[in-house]
């Protein structure tokens, strides 16, 4: 059991970022991974030309890797943005723009997770605005990814590092699934559960995982205190990832976590190389 008994995946985002993004899902394959997510990655462009999808797409296929997690358009990750679907206007836009470009790209990889950030409180609209504008967007967001054959996933971040993001906590996701589902009656929409966001909100893992895990499409995990590798922190990830495996969690595990100082490739010695293909 602990990390040898899961399908782990490789956040290209986060990970393998000293290379061009085209050069990643070839690094993540070389280091005996077969399994990829990504962030949006064009921060600036919720429908990139046509040439560029298809490099990305070409690089991944080239590679050998199996894209399991998409992000639609949230804005400058990393950066100050948290999402854009919550934010009326010009974000609002954009993420609308994005919403069937992303979900045919991800069809075109057979990807079937959709990630759809919330995003910020913002001046100049209230909390109920922003909430009805969120609903709405994420009914489109889960009508696109039915229509792909893939599930809606709902995360939540964590308080201290986005204080202006409303949904930080795992019951206040699980919320927002359930509003989704109900408005759509899709039941696509699921739970996207990071371990190191709700360790940072001072959540019991233990009985978020007792509570959510056949509510829980995706996993993502990182150490704590500082977002490192598993062992670099205090969080017991491999108990963690047993009990939700003892819970019925058979689905991906993304490794969304900071490299440290060394590259990337260098950053997967807790895990044996023979234990890396999902």
């Amino acid at each position: 059991m602990g990390f040898t008994d899961q399908r782990f995946n490789v956040n290209l985002s986060i990970l393998f970022t000293e290379l061009p993004l085209l050069e990643r899902p070839a690094a993540a394959a070389a280091a005996g991974f077969t399994a990829v997510e990504l962030w949006w990655p064009w921060v600036d462009a919720p429908t990139p030309e046509q040439p560029e999808l298809d490099a990305l797409r070409a690089a991944i296929k080239d590679a050998g890797v199996q894209l399991t997690g998409l992000n639609f358009y949230a804005g400058q990750l990393p950066g100050p943005d948290r999402g854009a679907l919550s934010i009326p206007g010009e974000e609002s836009e954009k993420f609308r723009a994005n919403i069937d470009v992303a979900a045919d790209f991800a069809q075109s990889l057979g990807c079937t997770a959709l990630n759809a950030l919330y995003g910020n409180r913002v001046d100049g609209a209230t909390e109920q605005e922003q909430d009805e504008l969120a609903l709405e967007n994420l009914v489109l967001a889960a009508r696109a990814a039915d229509r792909v054959g893939a599930v809606l996933l709902i995360e939540a971040l964590n308080a201290p590092e986005s204080p202006k993001c409303p949904i930080v906590s795992a019951p206040k996701a699980i919320e927002i699934v359930d509003k989704v589902n109900a408005a759509t009656g899709l039941g696509n929409a699921k739970f996207l559960m990071d371990l190191y966001h709700l360790s940072m909100n001072g959540e019991d893992l233990q009985a978020i995982i007792t509570a959510y895990a056949d509510k829980t499409a995706h996993v993502q995990i990182a150490d704590n205190p500082g977002r490192g590798a598993p062992g670099t922190g205090s969080l017991p990830l491999d108990e963690l990832l047993d009990q939700l495996k003892k819970a019925g969690y058979e689905g991906y595990v993304g490794l969304e976590y900071k490299p440290g100082d060394a590259p990337s490739a260098e950053a997967f010695d807790w895990l044996p190389r023979e234990h890396r293909a999902a």
